[in-house]
């Protein structure tokens, strides 16, 4: 479903930037971390490290976006149940 527009609103204003300023701070710590935890353990770039089961082939099929539902629900309006009570946009009405 979509998303009222009050908590996109809110969450690019203040959600947002806090999450990237930790992730930020997070990536500057990384090296040293990772110095300390199993340095030479790389499974991104070397495949045989990796510890998770391996998934056959045969069980992967292609799935084109051309065969999708596409559902457009942008000419729908929003109700006073989807947005929830006491929402922002109770006030403005």
């Amino acid at each position: 479903g979509s998303l009222p527009k009050w908590v996109v609103n809110k969450s690019s204003q203040f959600l947002a930037p806090k999450a990237m300023k930790k992730m930020y701070k997070a990536c500057l710590k990384y090296p040293d971390w990772k110095q300390k935890h199993n340095p030479h353990f790389k499974p991104w770039l070397f495949p045989e490290q990796s510890r998770l089961p391996a998934l056959a082939l045969s069980e992967l099929s292609l799935q084109h976006a051309d065969s999708l539902e596409n559902i457009d629900e942008s000419s729908l309006a929003e109700s006073k149940e989807d947005r929830g009570e006491g929402s922002d946009e109770d006030s403005l009405t």
